[in-house]
């Protein structure tokens, strides 16, 4: 029987997850750009309508955006549901089966004895649905190989709990939820993701190649550390890191509702930083002009765009300098070097989106563009702390750490060769 990684079907079904994870992303930003929150102002529920049966003279202005957003996120669902199943296998079926019942019993329990609380009652009832059924529908294959079986759990976990905090989110109106909510989708996205680099061939390609043993000694010295090895590490995280620091510091501007706290880039107000005491906000709030936002921004929200700015160039020299030291110690025909290049683009994509949303007046499609591009650049940096760890030395310096002479290489050299030098990064 071939195993449940090897199908290439799992592989291309893992990605259309992450791929439907990242436009929810979209959607949401969609939603917070247009200041869609609370167009749609109940929860499972849509203007008392089942929301999936929605009459279309209700999808008008936010609404649209919002509604979408919940179609999408309940689709998201379902491909999570199917993908743990999938990766669990035959092992997964008693599993969800409990999971399922009790959410659907835990749904009648509390719409039954807590009125208030209906909203969560409709949501576990529901969810708890389409997990039974994925408990019993499905074929008798495989379970993947560690460490899928466990993420995929995870995902499972995670869809559930977003789907119950965009909830509240619009039940109890809290601006802190929407941030917890986006930032932890962020997170979320990069699991998929995770999962879908672990089911591609290349990725068990790489296992095979450098297998993780210990790395041996060359004349007193442990050859990854020919090419610094663990510096490599840490500013791949450390970047990744400010990244995601970044998408929360953006998400609770987003929340803020006030519009573009500074209205002008390079420069705010005119400055290379602006006066935040009070009757410079006050002159502030008499002066600016905005397309979006009414409520008048606080000094707070200046200081906090200041920090998104400078935390913004933190990440544009640790990217470039990742690259530039990768490129110096890899060579350029190491996918690592490829995608520490890539991924320095990238970044700097991101920037001149963040600087287009200020100079379009915080067009919502361009908003959206710059949350998108946020999130593919935090996947990235989790990318290659993962290719780090499981390490790409060339070739050549593994031949030069055992005494031997080989002919350049990318990473895909003799398994011969690999097994007896046991180097990585």
């Amino acid at each position: 029987m071939t195993r449940t990684t090897e199908n290439p079907w799992l592989a291309r079904f893992a990605l259309a997850t992450a791929f439907a994870s990242l436009v929810l992303i979209c959607v949401g930003g969609l939603v917070t750009s247009h200041d869609a929150g609370m167009a749609v102002p109940d929860w499972p529920t849509s203007y008392g309508h089942s929301m999936f049966a929605l009459p279309f003279q209700f999808w008008r202005g936010g609404a649209f955006f919002e509604h979408t957003h919940r179609l999408w996120a309940s689709l998201v669902g379902l491909l999570v549901v199917a993908l743990t199943r999938w990766l669990n296998g035959r092992a997964a079926r008693r599993p969800l089966a409990i999971i399922g019942l009790m959410e659907v019993l835990a749904g009648f329990v509390i719409f039954f004895l807590w009125p208030n609380l209906k909203a969560t009652g409709h949501f576990l009832t529901g969810i708890g649905g389409v997990v039974l059924l994925a408990a019993w529908v499905w074929a008798q294959n495989e379970p993947a190989e560690r460490p899928l079986p466990q993420l995929g759990w995870l995902a499972f976990a995670l869809v559930q709990f977003q789907g119950l905090l965009g909830g509240l989110r619009v039940v109890l109106f809290k601006d802190q939820i929407g941030i917890f909510h986006a930032a932890l989708a962020q997170l979320f996205f990069v699991l998929l993701c995770v999962i879908a680099l672990f089911t591609t061939q290349w990725w068990r390609k790489l296992k095979r190649l450098f297998p993780p043993r210990p790395v041996p000694r060359f004349d007193g010295f442990r050859a990854g550390s020919e090419i610094g090895a663990p510096k490599l590490r840490g500013l791949f995280l450390a970047a990744t890191a400010l990244i995601f620091l970044q998408l929360i510091v953006g998400a609770t501007m987003r929340h803020q509702h006030a519009g573009l706290a500074i209205p002008d880039f390079p420069t705010a107000y005119g400055r290379l930083w602006p006066a935040t005491d009070a009757d410079s906000i006050a002159r502030y709030n008499q002066e600016r002009v905005e397309a979006t936002g009414v409520n008048p921004i606080t000094a707070f929200q200046i200081v906090l765009q200041m920090v998104h700015r400078v935390i913004a160039g933190a990440i544009v020299c640790l990217a470039a300098l990742g690259a530039w030291l990768t490129r110096g110690q890899l060579r350029w025909q190491n996918p690592l070097s490829k995608i520490s290049l890539a991924w320095f683009g990238l970044i700097m994509f991101q920037t001149i989106l963040g600087a287009a949303t200020i100079w379009t007046g915080k067009s919502a499609n361009m908003a959206t563009a710059h949350v998108a591009c946020g999130a593919v650049s935090l996947m990235t940096g989790a990318m290659l702390i993962l290719l780090s760890l499981r390490g790409l030395v060339p070739v050549e310096r593994q031949a030069r750490a055992a005494g031997e002479k080989t002919k350049p290489s990318e990473f895909a050299a003799e398994p011969a060769v690999v097994h007896d030098v046991r180097c990585r990064l």
